[in-house]
């Protein structure tokens, strides 16, 4: 089992891109792990959790500046970027508004694993996505309405609710475990990262199976909209590079990354559904969640062979 895990995490990748040709083919699986989604989120943030303790999580609060750096970034230029491909790949429309609410929208739950596989500050990533998450049904429907002139009804206690049980319950308990049990917990430091990578390919059949329809029913369209979703996740990743003006160590800037680029499309279908807008709006979003979760390894493999690179490892 061990090494059945550890080859998982190291073709992460290659298992990535078989997981979405398979949930492509065989919808049926992915539909019936869709009611699970948000306890397998649970459980990642969980697992993910166990790998830092309380000690780096007040290291992280002692600098707020940090996390107004994320806040100006993963609303600010990545909002704009949004817009500005929705209105390149599509001109105007349902699916310029569905780009553009994508752009926007808050960091992914997923985002600290693939920092931690990329030997990131997992405890910074946390941070970050707990946070900008929380303030997102307050500052998306400004932004939306802004660039769009489109009303965004918020369900904000829906999101608050599964902030507080997908992302901070079980966030608290593994930083608990950790803190308590450091000795008993540390020893399995090596099993974390590859249980979190196949968490991470469930999660990916879930988000294909129920969607699979939706891409394949594009036919050859669905190439302008991955592609759409391809730049917007390549712009997350340099807008992210602006950390390195702040950022104190490679490990920060690796945190920063993730969090710009990777988005919780989630969020987009249940702010179209409770505001009564055309379903369309959130497609960008289900082909945006394919795409990072298949470009994110890729970017996760090659800032961890550079880290242990410059380490001499």
């Amino acid at each position: 089992m061990r090494k059945l895990l550890g080859f998982v995490e190291n073709n992460l990748l290659f298992m990535a891109v078989a997981t979405t040709a398979f949930g492509l083919a065989v919808p049926s699986i992915g539909i019936g792990l869709e009611a699970g989604i948000s306890p397998l989120l649970a459980l990642l943030m969980l697992v993910i959790s166990l790998t830092f303790d309380a000690a780096a999580v007040r290291i992280v609060f002692r600098k707020p500046s940090r996390q107004i750096w994320a806040l100006g970034l993963v609303y600010g230029p990545m909002s704009l970027a949004g817009w500005l491909t929705g209105r390149i790949f599509f001109g105007s429309g349902h699916l310029a508004a569905g780009q553009t609410l994508v752009g926007m929208l808050p960091t992914d739950v997923s985002a600290p694993l693939l920092v931690l596989l990329a030997r990131g500050n997992v405890a910074l990533a946390a941070v970050l996505n707990a946070v900008n998450t929380a303030l997102s049904p307050f500052i998306i429907p400004f932004l939306f309405l802004w660039l769009t002139g489109i009303e965004l009804t918020v369900p904000v206690g829906a999101v608050v609710l599964e902030l507080v049980l997908v992302v901070v319950v079980p966030t608290v308990v593994g930083v608990w475990l950790r803190t308590k049990f450091l000795k008993q917990v540390s020893r399995f430091d090596y099993a974390w990262p590859r249980l979190g990578s196949v968490l991470y390919l469930v999660l990916l059949l879930a988000v294909i199976g129920p969607n699979s329809a939706t891409i394949l029913g594009y036919g050859w369209y669905a190439l302008v909209i991955a592609l759409a979703a391809l730049a917007l996740n390549l712009i997350g990743y340099a807008v992210g590079m602006i950390a390195k003006l702040f950022a104190e160590d490679r490990a920060e800037l690796i945190a920063y990354l993730f969090t710009t680029s990777k988005k919780e499309f989630s969020i987009a279908a249940a702010f179209v559904a409770a505001s009564g807008l055309p379903s369309e709006i959130a497609v960008p979003a289900a082909f945006f969640a394919v795409i990072q979760m298949i470009t994110s390894p890729i970017a996760a493999k090659m800032m961890a062979s550079e880290r242990e690179s410059l380490l001499g490892v």
